[in-house]
C-alpha cells in the first residue's frame, strides 16, 4: 500500500501536521486534547461506525506520535496523562515502539480457505477429490469447505480451475517475517513484543491503519526552539520521497526552513561503513569466523540475535552508517542535537540502546518529517535551492537499496585485491533473510559476505516512506550517478571511521 494515496495515509499525516504544528505554536501541549476534533471534524464518520470511534483512534495516534503509551480502554484517563514527561526534548521512546490500537483493528480473518462466487459447481469437482481430509463438499450447487475439518494445506485452491477458492490472511500477520502477531479473545492483533524487531512491516501493511509506531516529532521541535544546535543526519533513502521538486537543493532550504541548523548526507557514514565492513572481512574471514554478515539493517541484526543467538558472533561489529555520521557530527559540533531522518522504524529501537543514545538524540521518518513540512507551510515547488548534497559517494548512497551494501564491500575488496573473489549471498524480506540464517548456520555460506534487509527491496521499502518501492529505488539510482565520486576510497572521510569507531 506504500506510495498509494489513501484514508489511512490522510490520517498519518494528519496527526503528524498537528503535531508539530502544536509544537511549533509555543508546545502547549494541553491543546493535544483538541487534536482529535481537527484531525476528525464534523459530526459523521469518514470509515467507521461512528465518529466518536474515529476521534478515540485518532487521540491514540496523537499519544503515540507524541511518543506515549497507548491507553488501557479500561480505565478513564486524560488524553494528555503522561504528556508532561514526553514533551521535553530529552525524551526517548519507551518500548514497546510498534504498537496495535486495538479498538482500530478489524480483527480480520487469519489463513483461512474460503469458496467465492466464482465457483461453477464443475463435474471434475477437483477441489474435493484433492482435498486429504474430506473437508469439502457440494450444498446448493457450490462447493463447501468445513472449517472444522480443513488442515488449511491449499490443494484445493491449487486444483480449482476457475481460482475460485481463496485463501485469506490477516494482512499484517502476512507481513511479519518473525511471526510475532497472534490475536487476543476477541480475535483482535496483537504483537508479541519478545519477537518483534520493529521492522514496522505489519504497520505498512494494515489496511485498517490499526498498527502505529511511537514518534519524536513533537520533541525534535521543542529542542529546536529552546535553542539548541540541531543538526539533522540524512539517509540515502529520502531523495524524491517529498515530490519531484524535492532537490537535494531545495531539500536543504526546507530543512532550514523547519528550524535545522544543517544537513549532513547519511551517506557519509556509509562510506565509512564500507571501509570498515571490508577491512573486518578480510581480517576475519575464514580465519577468524566462517562468514561475516553485514551490520546495518538494524532488524535483521535482532533477528539474528533472536532467533539464531549462536551465530551472532558472525555479525561484522562495524558501527552502522546511521551511528558512523552521528558521531562525527557531535564530534565537528559539539553540544549539538542529532536527528537522524530516514525512512525505517527499526532505526527508532536501535537509536534508543544505551551504547547509541549519546549519538543520535531523535529519530524522524520521512513521513513524520513530512507533517513538520505540512505544519510550517513548506512548498518545495517554490522555495529557493541551497548548497547541494555531494559529499556521499555512489556507493554510500546506494546502500538505500537490496543489495547495495554488500555490492559497496565486494567492490572495495575488489579493488585492494583485484584477484580476490568475495562470494556472498543476500536476502530481502525476514522470511527469507530467516532462511538465508539457517542455511549459514548449516555451513553452506562459509566464506561468504551476507546481507540482511528487513524490508523486501531494501531501506526504500521502509515503513516511514511515502513513495512506491519501485519508483524509489529508480530514484535513488539516478542520485547514485550524481554522486561526485563513485569508491569510499575517493572520500575525504575515508579514514575518519577508524576514530570514530
Amino acid at each position: 500500500m506504500r506510495g498509494i494515496p489513501s484514508l489511512i495515509t490522510d490520517i498519518r499525516k494528519k496527526v503528524f501536521t498537528e503535531v508539530a504544528r502544536m509544537a511549533y505554536d509555543g508546545g502547549d501541549y494541553t491543546k493535544a486534547e483538541d487534536l482529535p476534533y481537527v484531525i476528525v471534524p464534523g459530526d459523521q464518520p469518514l470509515h467507521r461506525e461512528s465518529v466518536f470511534l474515529e476521534r478515540a483512534i485518532a487521540g491514540e495516534r496523537v499519544r503515540l506520535a507524541m511518543g506515549l503509551s497507548i491507553r488501557p480502554i479500561q480505565t478513564r484517563t486524560l488524553m494528555t496523562e503522561g504528556m508532561d514527561h514526553a514533551a521535553i526534548a530529552e525524551q526517548y521512546y519507551e518500548p514497546p515502539l510498534v504498537n496495535i490500537i486495538p479498538y482500530a483493528c478489524h480483527a480480520c480473518p487469519t489463513n483461512q480457505y474460503r469458496v467465492t462466487e466464482s465457483c461453477q459447481n464443475c463435474l471434475a469437482a477437483s477441489c474435493r477429490k484433492v482435498c486429504p481430509k474430506d473437508a469439502i463438499s457440494f450444498v446448493n450447487g457450490k462447493s463447501h469447505i468445513d472449517p472444522g475439518k480443513c488442515i488449511k494445506c491449499g490443494k484445493c485452491a491449487k486444483a480449482c480451475p476457475y481460482h475460485a477458492i481463496i485463501h485469506l490472511e490477516r494482512p499484517c500477520q502476512a507481513a511479519c517475517g518473525m511471526d510475532a502477531i497472534g490475536s487476543d479473545e476477541h480475535g483482535r492483533a496483537v504483537i508479541q513484543q519478545e519477537k518483534c524487531v520493529s521492522c514496522g512491516q505489519c504497520l505498512v501493511s494494515c489496511p485498517f491503519g490499526a498498527i502505529v509506531d511511537k514518534g519524536q516529532i513533537f520533541q525534535v521541535i521543542r529542542s529546536i526552539l529552546q535553542g539548541d544546535q540541531v543538526i539533522a543526519i540524512v539517509a540515502p533513502a529520502f531523495i524524491g520521497q517529498f515530490g519531484k521538486h524535492s532537490t537535494p537543493e531545495k531539500f536543504i532550504s526546507a530543512m532550514k526552513l523547519l528550524g535545522f541548523d544543517s544537513v549532513v548526507e547519511v551517506a557519509v557514514g556509509a562510506d565509512m561503513c564500507t571501509i570498515e565492513e571490508a577491512k573486518d572481512f578480510l581480517e576475519k574471514v575464514p580465519q577468524h569466523q566462517k562468514y561475516m554478515a553485514t551490520s546495518c539493517c538494524p532488524a535483521w541484526h535482532s533477528m539474528i540475535y533472536k532467533l539464531f543467538p549462536g551465530e551472532a558472533g558472525n555479525i561484522s561489529m562495524t558501527l552502522t552508517p546511521m551511528v558512523f555520521t552521528a558521531r562525527m557530527v557531535k564530534k565537528d559540533n559539539p553540544g549539538c542535537k542529532v536527528v537522524f531522518v530516514g525512512p525505517c522504524a527499526a532505526k527508532k529501537l536501535e537509536a534508543i540502546r544505551e551504547d547509541i543514545r549519546s549519538d543520535v538524540d531523535f529519530v524522524l521518518t520521512f513521513e513524520e518529517l513530512q507533517g513538520m513540512f505540512e505544519a510550517k507551510n513548506v512548498n518545495f515547488e517554490t522555495i529557493e535551492g541551497s548548497t547541494a548534497l555531494n559529499e556521499g559517494t555512489a556507493a554510500g548512497r546506494g546502500f538505500a537499496v537490496s543489495g547495495g551494501v554488500a555490492g559497496a564491500v565486494t567492490e572495495l575488496i575488489r579493488q585492494i585485491h583485484p584477484d580476490m573473489e568475495v562470494r556472498t549471498a543476500r536476502a530481502e524480506g525476514l522470511r527469507e533473510c530467516r532462511k538465508l540464517m539457517t542455511l549459514a548456520k548449516a555451513g553452506k555460506y562459509n566464506g561468504y559476505l551476507l546481507e540482511g534487509m528487513a524490508c523486501p527491496g531494501g531501506c526504500v521499502a521502509g515503513a516511514g516512506t511515502l513513495l512506491p518501492v519501485e519508483l524509489a529505488a529508480t530514484v535513488v539510482g539516478r542520485y547514485q550517478k550524481e554522486a561526485a565520486a563513485v569508491s569510499p576510497l575517493e572520500s575525504p572521510y575515508r579514514d575518519r571511521g577508524e576514530t570514530l569507531d
